[in-house]
């Protein structure tokens, strides 16, 4: 059998591993987001970014907090699904000429690793609660918003003008 399979043996250890993989998330995300603020073009956008890099550094200690309530050691595993959509990200950058285009590949790519967390944090704050841990829900809902209110600026910027601008070219 698998890793998961021999180490998860209750609801508890689900919800350990799970913020053990949005740790690792949330760290590579960290590693990350200074490439892409390099690689954008549009000031906002820039800006966007550089945002939610300081978001994710409150993200960390937040799930650090979550950790110690609920009586573990922070510890991150490996998430390959974070590892891929960050991999793909640097890939289609890395593949995109026009300036516009790059913007839009990048809010896209952006919008993948929100969707990633948002399934993430929505799924640990019903653990918590299920568990009994409303403290921790209350604290993961807060990333949780963070998470959403993020992929909603990126839905209006590209709306509003990055992809307009993209298509232009």
């Amino acid at each position: 059998m698998g890793l998961f399979t021999r180490d998860i043996k209750t609801m508890d250890d689900l919800f350990v591993h799970q913020l053990q993989d949005v740790y690792y998330a949330e760290k590579q995300i960290l590693k990350a987001l200074p490439t892409m603020i390099d690689k954008a073009t549009s000031p906002e956008l820039k800006a966007g970014f550089k945002q939610h890099l300081s978001e994710t550094e409150g993200q960390v200690q937040r799930l650090e907090r979550v950790f110690k309530m609920h009586g573990v050691e922070p510890k991150a595993v490996n998430c390959p699904a974070i590892d891929g959509i960050i991999k793909e990200a640097n890939e289609v950058a890395g593949e995109v000429d026009d300036k516009e285009v790059l913007d839009a590949a990048l809010i896209a790519s952006a919008q993948a690793v929100e969707h990633y967390e948002i399934t993430r944090y929505g799924t640990l704050v019903a653990w918590a609660r299920q568990l009994g841990r409303d403290d921790c829900a209350a604290v993961l809902q807060q990333t949780l918003d963070e998470e959403y209110a993020t992929d909603h600026k990126l839905t209006a910027m590209a709306e509003s003008r990055i992809n307009m601008k993209a298509a232009a070219e």
